[in-house]
């Protein structure tokens, strides 16, 4: 036991290396937050646009720009997308911090998942509910935005937070940008102390420690949704 701290301590506490998991960890942090709110926004806007199959003309255009983009995204892996971002949007374009870059490659990624989780959930909602806010006086645009959005959104929330998860667990493989986070620290640690076993480790144990943490406070966050539902 005592060589085990012995090596810990060698490995991570002398240098400051801890130092590089705690940045690493922040931006890691940074990616997902970002990430997650911009593909929210996005993935809600996709979604709206999915539910117009039925219009005809110029109105389907939205229609088959996300249908295409979504399918797109889905069918080809994040690594490849964030290299595409990375070397071909942005190649040329100098100044462009890659943490700009994580953050919007990885929240395009997720908008296509999003789309479909908010779709589900918007047509999971009763059309009597859009009934209700026609007989109202509300215009489509008020009865999706104050009736059906909300309701599809606490729909939706189960797979939104799982999707949250998945989006930090898919960051790790920024570094093949050459943005040190989480993991590519534990790499950096690696090639330092030629240690692949307590580095690794490390920082798979973060990853679940933060991973439980978010599950649980999902978890009772979606419990006051249900409470909320029952009054």
């Amino acid at each position: 036991m005592n060589i085990i701290i012995s090596r810990i301590y060698e490995i991570l506490i002398e240098g400051n290396r801890y130092k590089l998991l705690l940045s690493g960890l922040r931006v890691t942090l940074s990616v997902t937050f970002f990430s997650a709110i911009f593909g929210v926004l996005l993935g809600l806007i996709l979604a709206l646009f999915k539910l117009g199959d039925k219009a005809k003309g110029l109105l389907r255009l939205p229609y088959i720009f996300s249908t295409i983009l979504i399918d797109i995204i889905r069918g080809t892996p994040s690594v490849v997308q964030l290299l595409i971002i990375y070397h071909v949007v942005f190649g040329q374009v100098k100044g462009v911090p890659a943490i700009v870059v994580a953050v919007i490659a990885f929240s395009i990624n997720s908008s296509a998942y999003v789309a479909e989780i908010f779709r589900g959930g918007i047509l999971a909602v009763d059309y009597g509910q859009t009934e209700a806010g026609t007989s109202l006086g509300l215009s489509k645009f008020q009865t999706m935005r104050y009736i059906i959005i909300p309701q599809a959104l606490k729909n939706a929330f189960p797979s939104l937070a799982n999707e949250f998860i998945v989006l930090m667990k898919e960051t790790a493989i920024v570094g093949y940008i050459a943005l040190q986070d989480l993991t590519k620290a534990g790499d950096f640690i690696i090639s330092r102390t030629y240690n692949a076993f307590i580095p690794l480790i490390t920082v798979a144990l973060i990853y679940f420690l933060i991973i439980k943490l978010l599950t649980k406070f999902f978890n009772s966050f979606e419990g006051r949704l249900r409470k909320s539902d029952l009054r």
